[in-house]
């Protein structure tokens, strides 16, 4: 694994090792930035993936090429179940990465490598609770409905808010991991008049859509809670000017590494964990300079 040859198709990556393994990875999207660095460290180029019939298919391609392993960031982690069956039939390795699947039991030969997204939520909880004194209004912008990553981060942060009988959710909406969304719901949030203390979402990018919301309307970021997930460069940006309160840093590097790193080990027949957890650290004013080069 010390040299590894990349070879780039139109949508797919394909990876081959010193020694002929040939491993095949499919990313769910290139948008985001934290995915951008997932694939950073896997390959050095990949463009945009389309939908779950695509990423079907690009599995195929891969089964029918005869690749060692396959690496899959799914679309949709309810179709997970079809992925796993398409690839275990095949008698190919297979691992997920980033975006948990939907079987709470993975078959042998079938591994996950990703954070634990419910402690996730958690430590935001725990560090909105402790900004807020435990007491005020909170607003959850969610990912994608169809993500585990959304619904656990969602779950954890939830519970978390729960045990502290002052404060509560007055809003949770999906803004599907975007910016421009997160934009237009912050918009709906504030021209209701919902009175907010604090803000959390489920990614970086919602969290800016939300500061960049509070400025068009006149209105001063720094005021307002603000807490999301990932840590990528654009939000510890917005920390560096106090917009931003809180984040969990995901180890977007470390997941890559740990794909490719499981997958191998399975080729070779060795034993892996059915879940390998890459840690989530929680970032905020005091150590966030610690992670700018992460």
């Amino acid at each position: 694994m010390k040299h590894l040859a990349i070879t780039v198709t139109a949508s797919a990556i394909l990876l081959t090792s010193a020694v002929a393994q040939k491993i095949g990875v499919t990313l769910s999207a290139f948008e985001h930035q934290f995915l951008v660095k997932v694939r950073e460290a896997m390959t050095e180029k990949a463009k945009e993936l389309g939908d779950i019939g695509r990423q079907l298919n690009q599995i195929q391609t891969f089964v029918s090429q005869g690749v060692d392993a396959i690496i899959v960031n799914p679309v949709d982690t309810m179709a997970s179940p079809k992925m796993t069956k398409l690839v275990t039939e095949a008698g190919i390795p297979l691992v997920y990465v980033n975006l948990q699947p939907a079987e709470e039991t993975l078959p042998k030969g079938v591994a996950y490598v990703g954070s634990e997204e419910i402690v996730a939520g958690k430590l935001q909880g725990e560090a909105i609770a402790k900004l807020l004194d435990n007491k005020g209004n909170v607003v959850i912008m969610m990912g994608e409905l169809a993500t585990q990553a959304a619904v656990l981060r969602t779950a954890g942060l939830e519970k978390t808010v729960s045990q502290h009988p002052e404060m509560k959710i007055v809003g949770k909406q999906t803004a599907n991991w975007r910016r421009n969304e997160a934009i237009d719901l912050m918009n709906n949030w504030l021209v209701a008049g919902t009175q907010i203390d604090a803000v959390v979402t489920n990614n970086d990018e919602m969290a800016i859509g939300a500061i960049l919301a509070l400025q068009q309307a006149g209105k001063d970021p720094t005021k307002v809670v603000i807490a999301r997930i990932d840590a990528t460069a654009d939000g510890l940006a917005e920390m560096e000017k106090d917009n931003l309160d809180v984040t969990a840093f995901q180890n977007a590097k470390g997941q890559g590494k740990g794909a490719v790193e499981t997958a191998v080990k399975l080729i070779k027949g060795e034993k892996v964990e059915s879940f390998v957890w890459i840690p989530f650290e929680l970032v905020t004013a005091d150590n966030y300079k610690e992670y700018l080069k992460k």
